[in-house]
């Protein structure tokens, strides 16, 4: 349930991320810090969340797509009713959040901001192989022009949906920053 899986993981590098709602409360480098030591926690109880995480994967699959802006409260969402909530709830209070709840919400916004990063780093790549991909659409003598306009707006709707998940805020990026590498390395999406 809470390593994210490779679909999720070929979803957040194709840039789907939505955007989140900006809040209020700025994430401090103890909360990230206690947010990969929770992951870190919930890894080592990954046998006893298998049978919790078949059955939530069974409902992914039958979702379009996942919404990433709400990866984490929305496992914690999908969680209620299992027996695995209270002890998610137990972990999560340990490293000092509130709920459940108020852990993923952070969660999206620690997730929101690292994807920012992520991206922004390869923003150069991604508007050259968009640039790319816009003039092999345009040169394609095998499609019509209503095909190609139909391949013109979802290459728009990718870059739109990439430039919306590099816009976490600006704090929030800085606040998760120095711990990539931990992020990487707790979720699994080591490089």
């Amino acid at each position: 349930m809470i390593r994210l899986h490779p679909v999720v993981l070929a979803v957040f590098y194709l840039f789907a991320l939505s955007p989140l709602s900006v809040h209020a409360e700025t994430l401090t480098d103890q909360t990230v810090r206690s947010f990969i030591s929770s992951l870190e926690d919930l890894q080592t109880m990954e046998d006893e969340f298998e049978d919790l995480t078949e059955d939530l994967s069974a409902e992914e699959e039958a979702a379009e797509m996942p919404d990433m802006s709400r990866i984490f409260s929305s496992s914690v969402e999908q969680m209620k009713g299992h027996d695995m909530y209270n002890q998610l709830e137990d972990v999560v209070q340990q490293h000092g959040f509130s709920s459940p709840e108020q852990w993923g919400q952070i969660g999206d916004r620690i997730f929101h901001a690292w994807s920012a990063l992520e991206m922004g780093q390869q923003s150069g790549q991604v508007n050259q192989e968009m640039a790319r991909a816009m003039e092999e659409i345009d040169n394609n003598p095998n499609m019509s022009e209503a095909q190609k306009q139909q391949m013109r707006e979802m290459m728009g709707g990718a870059m739109s949906a990439f430039e919306q998940a590099a816009s976490a805020p600006e704090a929030d990026k800085q606040a998760v920053q120095p711990h990539m590498e931990a992020l990487r390395a707790a979720t699994g999406a080591e490089q």
